[in-house]
């Protein structure tokens, strides 16, 4: 899946994003709706992990999806 595919779907793939991060709360799938920058940001800031290692947990989360 794309990220394109995921803007498309994130009403519909946000419940699988929680489940993947459990620490994502709904306000904060509110407020990256889809925005994968916003994604990143959220999850360096919650897990406290660098950059590089988010882009590759959102980037292996997308081909899990």
């Amino acid at each position: 899946m794309n990220w394109d595919q995921v803007q498309g779907k994130w009403k519909q793939i946000k419940g699988d994003a929680q489940t993947h991060w459990g620490e994502l709360t709904n306000d904060d799938l509110d407020v990256i709706n889809g925005d994968r920058t916003k994604l990143e940001g959220i999850l360096q800031e919650r897990y406290g992990k660098s950059k590089e290692e988010v882009q590759r947990e959102v980037d292996d989360w997308l081909n899990a999806a």
